[in-house]
């Protein structure tokens, strides 16, 4: 497949459009978030009788947790209602969502997987969690079968189980590479001592390095308030020689974070700060030393429209992973249209031009990370205000 499937329903070849399909949506498991995955568990689900949305002839498998208890139920049920948007959306698409329950576990995906491939599905959607993505994606691969999945741990991505999510290296390659061209050569990092750290920490080293920028001064903290305090100390002796300061982490720390910099003399208006995705929070642009701080997200217009169409089918906002299921539930109806026989083979999956969607361009790899086009924002009152757009491509050489 050459060119790119967009929401708006264009089939992008060269500089020329044709009338096709639709395909939109996306965002992470955690837009941002930690390596793992957000919510708790429950035990796996036994032999469960099918639901089906749609009617179609192509039958994909839909594994969420749906029984699990807390915040994981309540959005797998928004991640089906979103699923079912698409497939009302898309009008008439020639596939059946074959859905089934993990119970978000990997025993339950494992047998979820299993019972979708049993009744005939060709790929499997889902599931959301780590563990679960891991149990399913072996299962389906025995059987030459891709899955397309939620979670942002990339360890559990391989060839064949692709992870349609945000995941931290794509923050810190979309923010890295603008601090970069904005002059930004030395670089000192904040980042907690925690699964999610050691993933941007990995990422931040090789984005910096290809760039040929440096690291001036890299430090660990936990939430313990003096070994906290000694990190940021740390740091801050090493604050003039950089042009810039990169905090990863959640909007509930950050504050902390920099009022602990700032305390040591370091003035946070006069060395850029830097975050990813998670700083997409109230919370951080109600903070005044945060003001001007740039950090990467998709750009929000495409998830308003989204969740203005949910709410008028289903009575109540989405979860905000709500587009991870409308976008592969769309994709996969889309590549049904127009790819024949071949759909869901590596190489359409994998084609380099991506695909475009509510949260904007994404494609896979052949390894199953994803590559997102982001936004960079800057911190303000009210809200997040972009300083440099998404890209609405990959490049000809699909870098």
């Amino acid at each position: 497949m050459s060119g790119m499937i967009d929401a708006a329903g264009w089939l992008l070849r060269g500089s020329r459009l044709f009338t096709t399909v639709i395909v939109s949506g996306l965002l992470a498991a955690c837009a941002g978030g930690g390596s793992g995955d957000m919510f708790g568990s429950t035990p796996a689900p036994q032999q469960q009788q099918t639901t089906a949305i749609g009617s179609g002839q192509i039958r994909v498998g839909l594994v969420l947790p749906m029984s699990a208890s807390g915040n994981a139920g309540l959005a797998a049920q928004s991640m089906k209602n979103a699923a079912e948007l698409a497939i009302a959306e898309f009008n008439n698409p020639n596939i059946q969502l074959l859905v089934k329950d993990d119970g978000g576990t990997a025993q339950g995906a494992q047998q979820a997987t299993q019972q979708a491939l049993d009744e005939g599905a060709e790929i499997i959607i889902g599931p959301l969690f780590s563990q679960a993505v891991a149990a399913a994606g072996q299962t389906a691969r025995a059987r030459g079968v891709p899955v397309i999945a939620f979670s942002t741990d990339s360890s559990v991505a391989a060839r064949g189980v692709y992870l349609l999510s945000f995941l931290p290296e794509s923050d810190v390659d979309r923010i890295v590479d603008y601090a970069v061209s904005q002059g930004k050569r030395s670089y000192a990092a904040l980042l907690p001592d925690n699964a999610y750290g050691s993933v941007v920490e990995a990422a931040f080293k090789q984005a910096v390095a290809r760039k040929g920028a440096r690291i001036v001064a890299l430090e660990r903290y936990s939430q313990d308030k003096a070994q906290m305090q000694e990190s940021v100390r740390r740091v801050a002796q090493a604050a003039g020689q950089a042009d810039a300061i990169f905090i990863p982490d959640a909007a509930d720390t950050v504050p902390s974070v920099v009022g602990a910099l700032a305390a040591t003399g370091v003035n946070p208006r006069r060395i850029q700060l830097l975050g990813t995705g998670q700083w997409d929070d109230q919370r951080i642009f109600n903070d005044a030393q945060l003001q001007g701080a740039w950090y990467p997200a998709p750009d929000s217009s495409g998830y308003r429209s989204f969740a203005g169409r949910y709410r008028a089918r289903f009575g109540q906002d989405p979860v905000r992973t709500a587009t991870l299921a409308y976008d592969a539930v769309s994709l996969v109806a889309a590549l049904v249209k127009t790819q024949g026989a071949q759909r869901f083979s590596e190489q359409i999956l994998t084609n380099p031009s991506g695909f475009s969607g509510i949260d904007g361009i994404f494609r896979f790899r052949s390894d199953g990370t994803s590559q997102r086009g982001l936004a960079v924002m800057r911190v303000s009152p009210s809200g997040g205000q972009i300083v440099s757009p998404a890209p609405k491509n990959f490049g000809a050489t699909g870098t």
